[in-house]
């Protein structure tokens, strides 16, 4: 029987698409607050661990979170090896696709940071972003490269 969470199918495959809308396309696979939140995480303060996400402001229920993981990875947004360390513990990781939405997030963030009264993020990496994203985004991608 196919789990849906929310009307998103997380048995193998990420969710039908609605249309041939580019925008649209993009909505059914990250539209949804919560995958943003862990796409959010996992690239800009580089959460690597299950546990770090739960650790998060917004408070995401354990199993939002193992579902969204699920999604995203079933959709390549991001890659999960176990942890050499400890065998029983999972290290997320974002593709290249994921790192392809850094443009989106980061004006996201400065919108957020525009039109929000009481947003909150730390004020350097706001800065940078607004001033120099295209050297941010290079930065990101390559602290997220290849075994790291």
């Amino acid at each position: 029987m196919k789990k849906k969470v929310m009307g998103r199918s997380t048995r193998g495959r990420a969710p039908a698409r609605r249309s041939d809308c580019p925008i649209s396309g993009a909505l059914d696979l990250v539209g949804d607050k919560w995958t943003l939140i862990v796409l959010r995480d996992l690239m800009f303060p580089r959460k690597r661990y299950f546990q770090e996400f739960l650790d998060s402001n917004e408070k995401i229920a354990s199993n939002i979170l193992a579902d969204r993981l699920k999604l995203l990875e079933c959709a390549g947004f991001v890659t999960r090896e176990a942890d050499p360390a400890h065998a029983r513990r999972m290290i997320y990781a974002p593709t290249g696709k994921a790192l392809d939405l850094l443009p989106a997030l980061l004006e996201l963030l400065l919108w957020g940071m525009k039109h929000h009264a009481k947003a909150n993020a730390p004020e350097p990496f706001v800065r940078r972003a607004g001033a120099d994203r295209a050297g941010l985004i290079a930065e990101l991608r390559a602290a997220h490269g290849p075994g790291k």
